[in-house]
């Protein structure tokens, strides 16, 4: 028998930017989702959902697709086998303390602790993370429609206790940030409206960034500079101008983290905020009580984090600040790790 941990994760700033080949500075969190395998006899896996009391049977060689949280399991075992690892009939229980649809990647976080799992099972040893980051997220975008980019797996597979971690999507280079906050905290409150980036506007954003590529003649985002914005359409236009600026405010955090500037780095994580409510349009009613809550309890900063449209809140508090009733205070942890 073998156990596996996938943290949950906590994008600092640097939305919408993974799937342009932009900067990201996420970083993984405590909290996250952990898988028990054993193996059994036959040719089945059998998964046991715990918290949410459901079960789920299907055959080891094909499995189904399917629908909700099974999509992501029997996802994830034929990815595994398609990329060639020889997997046994496994019984699994999926257990974890994330919430599902606040935006801290419960997905990834569940796909990296069965990776490791069924990998730890069939006595397979250190794995390629690179290769399981894209197994990851070959599974959001074939079996559960999400066409997410490599963000969250990257942050849960990749990330280290202390720092958050500078991701370069084009160059796929991973820089470690020390993310030492002196005195000062960080705290996600949940908006209590789930979002679900299969189902949301998250895949339509998408789209119209690939369109928008297409008609600079460039190809992704991370090419485009303020001069292309007037060349193209509303709200392409609009999408433009936030992935540009979204990838110089993760430089100017870095910076202010360097520069331990945390006032500053305040004002990036209300800047991106804005952006993403005005330019990108993924931000609700809900969301917006959520950061004015923050705001009002004395945050320099809050944003709504993940794909939007639901989720969660981030935001900075300093010296002596109380987030609001319900707030989770989050830190940098470590990455996906078998226990």
């Amino acid at each position: 028998m073998v156990r596996a941990h996938g943290p949950g994760r906590v994008n600092l700033i640097g939305e919408h930017t993974d799937y342009n080949d932009g900067l990201c500075l996420p970083f993984a969190i405590a909290r996250g989702v952990t898988v028990t395998a054993e193996r059994i006899d036959g040719d089945q896996v059998i998964a046991l959902a715990r918290d949410l009391d459901e079960e789920d049977s299907f055959a080891l060689h094909e499995p189904p697709p399917a629908d909700g949280w099974r999509a992501f399991v029997r996802g994830t075992v034929a990815e595994l086998r398609a990329a060639g690892h020889s997997l046994p009939a496994a019984r699994l229980e999926i257990q974890g303390d994330l919430p599902q649809g606040s935006g801290l990647s419960s997905s990834a976080a569940l796909e990296s602790a069965l990776c490791l799992a069924l990998l730890a099972l069939a006595d397979e040893d250190d794995p390629d993370r690179l290769e399981l980051a894209r197994l990851g997220a070959r599974v959001e975008n074939e079996w559960v429609g999400a066409q997410t980019g490599l963000l969250d797996h990257l942050a849960v597979l990749f990330s280290r206790e202390g720092s958050a971690m500078r991701l370069d999507i084009a160059a796929m280079e991973l820089e470690e940030v020390p993310l030492d906050l002196g005195d000062w905290t960080l705290a996600v409150l949940d908006s209590q409206s789930p979002h679900d980036n299969a189902a949301s506007g998250y895949n339509r954003r998408r789209e119209e960034c690939s369109r928008a590529a297409e008609l600079l003649g460039l190809d992704s985002l991370r090419q485009a500079t303020l001069e292309d914005v007037p060349r193209l359409p509303d709200p392409l236009d609009r999408r433009v101008r936030h992935v540009i600026e979204e990838n110089e405010r993760v430089d100017r955090a870095v910076a202010a983290l360097a520069h331990e500037d945390l006032r500053e780095l305040g004002a990036l994580l209300d800047a991106s905020h804005a952006s993403l409510r005005d330019l990108y349009e993924v931000s609700t009613p809900e969301l917006e009580r959520t950061v004015k809550a923050m705001k009002d309890a004395g945050a320099a900063g809050a944003r709504l984090i993940g794909g939007g449209f639901g989720g969660s809140v981030l935001a900075l508090f300093p010296a002596g600040g109380h987030p609001p009733a319900g707030a989770l205070g989050v830190a940098p942890g470590p990455a996906a790790r078998l226990l």
